[in-house]
């Protein structure tokens, strides 16, 4: 195998690992929360990430194989944000709502 060869098969892994993550991701999500954030449905997305990864395991074609990508770099970039915003997954873990950056905010004591 040529270092082109190796790298395009560690290219089509990465992106395979992706569309299977993003595939976990969306199906993890509840129904009601793609509505909430008022993005495509559940089953939209189970679909379009679903072809994405039987396109990267059986159906090698790097114009698909692109289309897939693009579709599961939507997802995390737009889809995933506002699924965690509308859920409350955000990025506080436990805390309450006068912490600050640097710990809780105590009125000045």
């Amino acid at each position: 195998m040529t270092a082109f060869g190796g790298f395009m098969s560690l290219l089509f892994l990465g992106m395979l690992v992706l569309a299977v993550v993003a595939l976990v991701m969306a199906a993890m999500a509840r129904d009601d929360a793609y509505r909430a954030a008022d993005k495509q449905n559940k089953m939209f997305w189970m679909i379009i990430l679903g072809v994405t990864v039987a396109v990267n395991l059986l159906v090698p074609i790097l114009f698909l194989q692109i289309a897939g990508l693009i579709a599961t770099i939507v997802f995390f970039v737009d889809v995933r944000p506002e699924l965690k915003r509308v859920t409350g997954g955000g990025g506080r873990r436990g805390g309450s709502s006068s912490d600050g950056p640097y710990g809780p905010y105590n009125g000045g004591r």
